[in-house]
């Protein structure tokens, strides 16, 4: 037997092998169901006689509130272990959606589909299982284990957005989001195999708090400036998957155009999650991340200038599915280098905060402005200049990690 067949069939690999598998399917089904919720735009309006700025505001509260208790989230799951953070997250996950399939009012929409699912994705969402990757998975594998659960995440978009299409074709849109509530729920067990000791420090690092990690991370330019580009990621992301289905059919499509494209950003974006992973170790993380943002806006550029068809909307979808969720390796990938694992889910959790507060004005805004002139040209306007102006933030990040003073002898 080779040194390498050997070193794969090792127990030590074979444990980080499940532990990956688990962390992946995880993230799969945190993400799927959220992504595939704007194919709901469209009938579940139409059922209840609402414009598209309810939907869009009950959407873009469960953005909000998901970015608002994510740093929340991996605090807890840093200090007390990702296990019972992720239990909780999926059960208010579930819960969120079956309200959501019986929601009649506006206010019942926020509470269901903005309050709960908003608190059950920021409990089970992939930012929880990068902490725990973070201390589970050797450094050598890291960046390639965020790529490949990020990947997963996407392989549940690709998954999740025809299925939901057809459960709503073999039975309705209601019964749809009953049955993505109880797959939500297999969550629960997989989250066992993610156990990690509680409140572990990293080795030959002074202890440190919550407050101090905090203050030194907000007191580092270069997390500043991460944290200020991501925002245009959640913009640019939040408004196409909640907005493109009702923007191919105002051009004349089928909603099953716009289906298949959320498919294909998510197919893609498996790709690209990996391709980010490996990149992340092979070049500067901060070229790579305002590579991937200047081509967004110029995806967006080409895709509203030209007349959408099936094909073209299909071919945007596979070129913002290669750039979609590649932020997420480098970007947490920088997070670990610049503050260690110890506060990584915590951390990582506030530049996903900025990442939401951008999610949110997506939705949002597509709503409003929507409504307001009669097309979404202005958001895509918006979200070709946020890109540009994402890709120039990231230039000055410098990769290294921050200085400390050495720890007390005992």
């Amino acid at each position: 037997m080779s040194q390498t067949t050997s070193t794969l069939a090792s127990p030590r690999s074979q444990i980080i092998l499940v532990i990956l598998i688990a962390g992946c399917a995880v993230a799969a089904l945190s993400f799927g169901p959220r992504a595939s919720l704007g194919l709901f735009l469209s009938p579940m309006s139409e059922a209840n006689g609402w414009g598209r700025d309810v939907f869009a505001l009950a959407l873009a509260i469960q953005v909000l509130l998901w970015g608002a208790a994510q740093p929340v989230a991996g605090a807890l799951a840093d200090r007390f272990g990702p296990v019972r953070v992720l239990m909780a997250g999926g059960i208010l996950y579930a819960i969120g959606l079956w309200l959501m399939a019986y929601s009649t009012t506006p206010l019942m929409l926020n509470f269901s589909a903005g309050l709960l699912m908003g608190f059950g994705i920021a409990g089970s969402s992939f930012t929880i299982v990068i902490g725990a990757f973070g201390k589970l998975i050797p450094q050598e594998w890291r960046s390639l284990a965020f790529g490949a659960g990020t990947a997963a995440g996407s392989f549940g978009q690709f998954l999740f957005s025809p299925l939901a299409i057809g459960l709503t074709h073999a039975f309705d849109w209601q019964m749809a989001l009953v049955l993505f509530g109880f797959i939500v729920l297999l969550i629960i067990p997989l989250s066992l195999v993610l156990a990690t000791p509680p409140d572990a420090a990293t080795p030959g690092v002074a202890k440190q708090s919550l407050r101090e990690a905090l203050s030194e991370a907000f007191g580092h330019r270069s997390y500043v400036l991460l944290v200020i580009g991501f925002f245009t990621c959640g913009f640019q992301l939040l408004f196409i998957t909640v907005h493109l289905p009702a923007y191919v059919v105002d051009r004349g499509l089928s909603v099953d155009i716009g289906a298949w494209t959320i498919g294909v950003i998510g197919l893609f974006n498996i790709v690209g999650s990996l391709a980010a992973g490996w990149l992340g170790d092979k070049m500067p993380k901060r070229y790579l991340l305002a590579i991937i943002y200047f081509l967004r806006s110029a995806a967006v550029l080409a895709f509203i200038s030209f007349p959408v068809t099936g094909a073209t909307s299909i071919a945007f979808g596979a070129v913002m599915g290669l750039l979609w969720l590649s932020t997420v390796p480098p970007t947490s990938s920088l997070v670990a280098i610049m503050f260690g694992t110890r506060w990584l889910a915590t951390l990582f959790g506030v530049a996903f905060l900025s990442h939401q507060v951008g999610g949110f004005l997506g939705v949002w805004l597509g709503g409003v402005l929507y409504e307001a002139f009669g097309s979404y040209d202005p958001i895509w306007w918006g979200s070709i200049a946020l890109g540009i102006a994402s890709a120039l933030i990231h230039l000055p990040i410098v990769e290294r990690p921050v200085v400390r003073a050495a720890p007390a002898p005992a």
